[in-house]
């Protein structure tokens, strides 16, 4: 073996090169590794999939940083397999993600989006325009970790209320009530907004499905900013045509990017973005805090401090 190799997959501002290396003095940083080096890489923030193959036939990784908080695309049962550590970038993008969900329930239940597309075709639809009030409503989110939280805070601040689903169902500050996912389908009629911030797993994977748009509430808001692949495409396309949901807001999909015959780019009760609910301002420095911590942490006794991933679960 060579030099222990520090490998991030993008380029980071000098000050932070400059504390990862006072923290690991021993360690050689690298943003491009040439083949010899690549059985050298310890630590690797990012992951670069052109090096996946040569990264995991080395007996030396140890520890892998994501940059988001949803590791679904990893080799995580590789990783399990090499007992490899792995964290992740939860909380980074908390803010801008409920600021996201918030634009799209304010621009709904304002007739925002109807505006646009009036303005486009030069239509004046007076009053004509769907709105309704944020007071007392029913906002499940799916999913109550960090973002969940933070989405809730802000609709709780329009008096809206805030009910939420996790695994076990265990009850989570500023939620009126929480709920087991086993109990989506029996509660989700209830519910006039619903946002899906689910990791991908295999409990989750086409989670949206036909069967369950038909319990939706037919007045209801669905916006998933969670992972593509848990909604079914094309049988959300069917719901909304027969009116099981009133709109649906999608940041993710299950192709990516959305195919250019997909019928949901002509529906005016879509309103589609190009997986951006998670651009952050200040991203450096937000995912800085959390991989220095856990440098800091694993220089020490070789065990993280933050976000660790439990890889049985994927999350």
């Amino acid at each position: 073996m060579g030099e222990k190799i520090i490998y991030l997959d993008r380029e980071f501002r000098e000050e932070f090169i400059d504390k990862i290396k006072s923290i690991a003095p021993n360690y050689t940083i690298k943003t491009d590794l040439t083949e010899e080096e690549l059985p050298d890489v310890e630590i690797s923030l990012g992951w670069n999939r052109n090096y996946q193959e040569k990264l995991l036939a080395s007996d030396h990784l140890k520890w892998v940083q994501s940059i988001s908080a949803g590791v679904d695309t990893l080799p995580l049962d590789k990783f399990a397999e090499k007992e490899i550590l792995v964290s992740n970038g939860s909380g980074i993008h908390s803010e801008s993600i409920a600021e996201h969900i918030m634009g799209i329930i304010l621009g709904y239940s304002r007739g925002l989006f109807q505006a646009q597309r009036a303005q486009v075709a030069k239509k004046w639809l007076g009053s004509n325009v769907h709105y309704q009030p944020l007071e007392n409503q029913k906002v499940l989110i799916i999913g109550t970790g960090k973002i969940g939280k933070m989405v809730a805070k802000k609709a709780t601040g329009f008096d809206m209320e805030c009910y939420g689903i996790n695994t076990s169902g265990h009850p989570v500050d500023g939620f009126k009530q929480t709920y087991p996912l086993e109990e989506l389908s029996e509660i989700v009629s209830e519910m006039t907004i619903v946002v899906n911030i689910l990791p991908l797993t295999e409990e989750t994977k086409g989670l949206f499905n036909g069967e369950l748009f038909k319990k939706f509430n037919r007045q209801a808001v669905l916006i998933n900013v969670g992972r593509g692949a848990s909604l079914k495409t094309d049988e959300l396309v069917v719901a909304l045509n027969e009116g099981r949901l009133a709109f649906a807001a999608l940041d993710v999909f299950e192709e990516e990017p959305l195919p250019y015959d997909s019928p949901l780019w002509e529906m005016d009760n879509v309103l589609l973005t190009s997986h951006i609910a998670g651009l952050t301002p200040d991203f450096q420095n937000k995912l800085m805090k959390i991989f220095l911590d856990n440098l800091q942490s694993y220089m020490t006794n070789h065990e993280l401090k933050v976000n660790q991933v439990e890889l049985n679960k994927g999350y």
